[in-house]
């Protein structure tokens, strides 16, 4: 007799020896050029300032670019922990705060397109993670694809970041209507970049607010905004985040507040707080089966 039986592609990660829970962030934006990398990268600095251990994994599988903000050179990446050439250690690289960055690959399309197989090759991967981390952040690609669906819903807390231009409200609204109604996700974190100003910051979530309000069933929360800055655009030229080049700038000082913030958001008390669930959660509706015989 034949029969199906499942795999437990996650048991590996159980294993982990990672006794406190993970805070994991989800920065996403709908459109692209809204700052959502730079938001990504200049929190996590903040945050390991503070001396949070953070990961960011950059989730732009084929157009990985975190690596090149901060000037960093990537001799491997996720591609090659995948096809199993690395290990997730050996990718891994160093920025600034001690930050530890998981870089994608640019320009491979068969990255951007993971099958469920290759998920379970992420999940391997991740199961032989031994560092500790408080904080993972996730900088999602842009659009709503199936890959951004994927790492916002295994996330704990969404970041919708979003700027004071019509296609940047429309494309959140559309990424926050589809994460709600679709992934059973009802609360998100909204962040205001390029801002004029506290006010300006206050009225870009207002914008957004106002077209959920009437016909979503979501609670936004504001989590703040990121001025416009000349000293944000010189840290970008010079492949630096802000926060370290120019610490005493407005945007750097701006971010400082956001982790002061993002710490103190509740920690989960169960295994969803923790890597493996983040990965799992990442797979959750691929389970394969073997053929065993009885």
């Amino acid at each position: 007799m034949v029969d199906a039986v499942p795999i437990d592609q996650a048991s590996g990660l159980r294993r982990m020896a990672n006794p406190k829970p993970v805070r994991v962030l989800a920065v996403t934006g709908g459109k692209g050029g809204v700052g959502k990398t730079n938001v990504a990268v200049n929190l996590g600095v903040a945050l390991a300032h503070n001396g949070n251990k953070v990961l960011i994994l950059d989730a732009d599988l084929g157009l990985a670019n975190i690596d090149i903000l901060l000037g960093l050179h990537a001799s491997a990446n996720l591609h090659h922990v995948i096809t199993g050439e690395r290990t997730l250690e050996e990718i891994m690289l160093e920025g600034p705060e001690g930050i530890k960055i998981i870089p994608a690959a640019s320009g491979i399309k068969d990255m951007a397109e993971l099958s469920p197989e290759t998920h379970a090759g992420v999940i391997q991967a991740f199961s032989e993670l031994n560092q500790e981390f408080d904080t993972l952040i996730v900088d999602t690609a842009a659009g709503i694809s199936d890959s951004v669906t994927s790492f916002t819903r295994a996330a704990q807390e969404v970041v919708v970041v979003v700027c004071d231009e019509p296609a940047s409200v429309t494309d959140a609204y559309a990424i926050i209507k589809l994460l709600s109604r679709e992934h059973g996700i009802f609360r998100f974190r909204v962040m205001a970049n390029m801002a004029d100003g506290a006010q300006h910051g206050r009225e870009i979530y207002n914008k957004i607010l106002k077209v959920t309000d009437r016909f979503l069933d979501v609670a936004l929360d504001y989590m703040g905004y990121v001025p416009r800055d000349e000293f944000l655009q010189k840290s970008v030229k010079k492949q630096r985040a802000v926060v370290e080049a120019f610490p005493r700038s407005k945007s750097a000082q701006a971010f400082m507040t956001l982790a002061d913030k993002a710490v103190k958001w509740p920690l989960p008390a169960s295994a969803s707080g923790h890597l493996e669930f983040f990965v799992e959660r990442l797979i959750q509706p691929q389970t394969t089966t073997i053929e065993a015989v009885s």
